[in-house]
């Protein structure tokens, strides 16, 4: 295990300097000059020469980019051109809005598609079946910005009954987190419907019928456990995605997680607070998914054993 461990280290070290590297070279060629939202369109020539000279942007790019991976490695993100206080302080001031968000989304995933997608996955073809996987296909093909736009006219405009944006409360949390969640119920569900299916027709499942054990223990104590092994991975896996991927969920609903700072220093060309944000989100991920794997290890003795 030990070996294992370190070699998902080792791949973690090269995912976040590819991370960090792609980063570093996107908002250096997108569109726009940080200098000139600094300065102004109306200053001179010699002001913006002399703004992109503080910033360093008048230096080679493969310079820029030595000077910036030696002082990230010191743990130096650089000061927000536009925050006035150091990157990854206005990163981490947010990061714990986007985890409560992205949290809540796996736990509604979790508690909502298991049992869905053991429903459907245990008669296999019956009407229930139909029933959750034609709602499961429809659930991944909803934009999150619609669904997001759906919630907040019937929940807040025509009912009244949760707020529209902002953080506070549990109930600010519910709209965002079940609109980042609806996709990712319907991936778990679905998954669980094809390992349950897939489990029950399986000869140890016949053998145990055969033996008189009721259905409820069949299910709970010989196909769940087995089937469940996929569901653990993309669970990982999706829980990344989640923290990438809710930029449009957090502008929708003005909820002040990194998304919708991205958004803000996207627009202000504040390459800083953009770099650490990717590389606090690649960390995140890594992380992560190394939890994910030590978790597949203690389930599957087969993978520890090497068989």
């Amino acid at each position: 295990m030990t070996v294992v461990i370190l070699r998902r280290l080792a791949v973690g070290v090269l995912v976040l300097w590819g991370a960090v590297t792609v980063m570093f070279l996107l908002v250096r060629v997108a569109p726009g000059d940080p200098a000139l939202v600094l300065v102004g369109p109306n200053a001179s020539h010699a002001q913006l020469v002399a703004e992109r000279a503080q910033l360093g942007l008048n230096d080679s790019l493969i310079v820029q980019y030595g000077h910036y991976l030696g002082d990230a490695l010191h743990g130096d993100f650089g000061q927000s051109t536009t925050l006035s206080q150091p990157a990854m302080t206005a990163v981490l001031d947010r990061t714990w809005a986007t985890l409560q968000l992205v949290l809540t989304a796996t736990a509604v995933a979790i508690v909502v598609g298991i049992p869905l997608g053991t429903a459907a996955g245990w008669r296999p073809g019956s009407i229930r079946d139909r029933l959750v996987s034609a709602g499961t296909l429809g659930l991944q093909a909803l934009p999150n910005f619609w669904a997001g736009i759906m919630f907040i006219l019937l929940f807040s405009g025509t009912w009244n009954l949760l707020p529209s944006a902002g953080a506070g409360g549990l109930d600010h949390l519910i709209l965002p987190a079940l609109t980042l969640a609806l996709p990712f119920v319907a991936i778990v569900a679905r998954l669980t419907r094809s390992g349950v299916a897939a489990a029950g027709s399986d000869a140890y499942v016949t053998t145990a019928r055969a033996k008189g054990i009721s259905e409820r223990r069949v299910l709970f104590g010989h196909v769940l456990g087995n089937s469940l092994l996929p569901v653990v991975t993309v669970i990982g896996l999706q829980i990344g995605a989640l923290i990438g991927g809710d930029v449009v969920v957090e502008n929708v609903f003005s909820w002040p997680g990194i998304g919708s700072l991205l958004v803000q220093t996207v627009n202000n060309r504040d390459y800083n607070v953009v770099q650490a944000a990717a590389l606090l989100i690649a960390l995140i991920v890594v992380a992560l998914n190394l939890c994910v794997d030590l978790l597949y290890l203690r389930l599957d003795p087969r993978i520890r054993t090497g068989a």
